[in-house]
């Protein structure tokens, strides 16, 4: 293979520059990321340990293998809306008893775990990745169930919720429960619809109404332990299948379930069982992407900063310059990468594009979309070329491509070059995003000037005057308005990614992407949709 070399100065103003611009944005998520571990806050989090109970992350950390990694996935959910940052649950991927597991834990800190719309995406997002990637389940369980002033805006979609899991049961991917405490009305449907179910004795209480409703509904005076305590359940009702005595011990046999589950991995192992890791320092990752989104930088430096020994063999490294496509490991699995060099993607990127895609899937290889573009080059000549078809060519090989792929924004990802470079609606198995990078139908400057040519020539139709200083206001507000909906804080809040990471962590945040994804098989499409020529 050939090892890349890297050109990078670290001592260059423009490194510097864009390395403290990089950091004022990492001190932008860690305070949202201290936000969603805050949970309800400080009294909440003292009241839950005072009852003897743990918190949803000191759960998860039991839960998983001694020391072993945790990919949180959404970890700030909600940010910028109405609800707590996190939105009232932690979701991720850790090695339990061996076995990669994703795991869904209710934070009872924050309004006792109700679930609001963004907990609701954020849990459906989860079991999408569990079934797409055939992950068995936990979901670590103590929720009072909707949140009632939104209950509109959950309560018929978040019957998805029970259908995913009894589709994980069909697909043969196990699903367990561990019930902390209340698992009330449609809650109590999350235990009732796991393969294995554990509770707690004296804690959990799982009935589809509590007593007060039913004193309403039917006159029946009921308490709590004999309407849906954990001891009626494991001798009587027979929803539970173990009765723990204690919440470790709830944990304890959640471990014993996996260990038990005869659970092996349908992909390929990795192609080296001890990889190398890349040359080059990844801490100089924080200097490549330029703090001007307009200003191109060379990804072979990012790529040489995360692929096994910095080893890349390009495919048609002298066409279509502007995208940068070759083979590669990380973590020992072989891996295709394609990376935009210089934001635009021209008629000659997009073809090389989809030839790439195809020869990934005849050889049933993930693929990496490192995202830095501005989309499709327009213009009289690029027209008359065909970027339409092109672009359609490509669009259409990242459609029907069926191996993995593993998407992260470095950058800018705007227009149709987000959908080319597999965005959010192409369904990436994973798609992260560094601090800096935007993503939005174009950059605020280019569509503010839109706006403003389109009210001019309607000035203009109509034999008006145009008012020169409230196009300048309308300018600004507009820039302003997509700046903010642009960033990658705003867009994670509302789950159009699964994480914003710090860049240095990207090759430990994809190889265990990789390593979750070869829990199931990795084939490649057998055809693709026609291509326009």
């Amino acid at each position: 293979m050939t090892t890349l070399d890297s050109v990078l100065d670290p001592a260059a103003p423009a490194f510097r520059e864009n390395r403290e611009a990089l950091l004022a944005r990492l001190a932008e998520l860690d305070s949202a990321l201290d936000q969603a571990r805050d949970g309800g806050g400080e009294k909440s989090r003292a009241r839950q340990h005072k009852r003897g109970k743990l918190l949803a992350r000191e759960r998860i950390e039991l839960l998983l293998d001694p020391d072993a990694p945790f990919l949180e996935l959404s970890p700030v959910a909600a940010y910028g809306t109405d609800f707590p940052v996190g939105a009232s649950v932690v979701t991720g991927i850790g090695p339990v008893e061996g076995v990669e597991c994703m795991i869904i834990a209710s934070d009872p800190t924050v309004r006792g775990g109700a679930v609001n719309p963004w907990s609701l995406a954020k849990t459906r997002r989860a079991g999408e990745i569990a079934l797409t990637n055939r992950l068995p389940m936990i979901n670590l369980v103590e929720s009072a169930g909707a949140d009632l002033p939104t209950q509109a805006e959950i309560f018929i979609p978040g019957g998805r919720v029970f259908r995913d899991l009894t589709r994980l049961s069909a697909e043969r991917i196990p699903t367990v429960s561990v019930v902390f405490g209340n698992a009330t009305a449609g809650g109590a449907y999350i235990p009732g619809m796991s393969d294995h179910v554990i509770m707690i004795r004296d804690r959990s209480q799982v009935y589809l109404a509590g007593p007060p409703l039913v004193k309403m509904a039917t006159g029946e005076d009921a308490d709590d332990e004999s309407l849906g305590g954990a001891a009626m359940h494991a001798t009587t009702s027979g929803l539970a299948d173990y009765l723990a005595e204690d919440e470790r011990d709830g944990i304890r046999l959640a471990r014993q379930c996996v260990r038990r589950l005869n659970w092996r991995k349908a992909g390929p192992p990795p192609r080296t069982a001890a990889p190398r890791p890349p040359r080059y320092d990844p801490e100089e990752l924080l200097g490549i992407a330029s703090a001007d989104l307009k200003v191109p930088f060379d990804p072979r430096e990012i790529i040489a900063r995360v692929l096994d020994d910095s080893e890349f063999d390009e495919f048609k490294p002298a066409y279509g310059t502007a995208l940068v496509t070759g083979w590669g490991e990380l973590h020992g699995y072989p891996v295709g990468v394609l990376a935009n060099a210089r934001g635009v993607l021209f008629n000659a990127e997009a073809q090389k594009a989809a030839q790439f895609i195809q020869l990934a899937n005849a050889a049933n290889t993930p693929l990496i979309f490192l995202q830095n573009t501005t989309g499709y080059m327009v213009g009289t000549e690029y027209e008359q070329r065909g970027i339409i078809k092109h672009g359609a060519l490509m669009i259409n090989a990242v459609s029907n491509s069926t191996v993995p792929h593993l998407t992260v924004n470095l950058g800018a990802s705007y227009g149709a070059g987000n959908y080319g470079m597999c965005g959010r609606a192409y369904d990436p198995r994973f798609l992260f995003t560094w601090p800096n990078a935007k993503s939005a139908v174009m950059g605020p400057t280019q569509l503010a000037g839109v706006l403003s040519i389109v009210a001019r020539q309607a000035a203009a139709a109509k034999g008006r005057e145009y008012d020169e200083e409230s196009d300048a206001a309308m300018r600004t507000m507009v820039e302003q308005q997509i700046e903010s909906q642009s960033g990658a804080l705003f867009l994670s809040g509302r789950l159009y990614d699964d994480g914003v990471i710090d860049p240095r962590d990207t090759r430990t945040v994809l190889g265990l992407c990789l390593s979750a994804i070869h829990t199931g098989q990795v084939r490649g499409a057998d055809g693709f949709g026609v291509f326009r020529m």
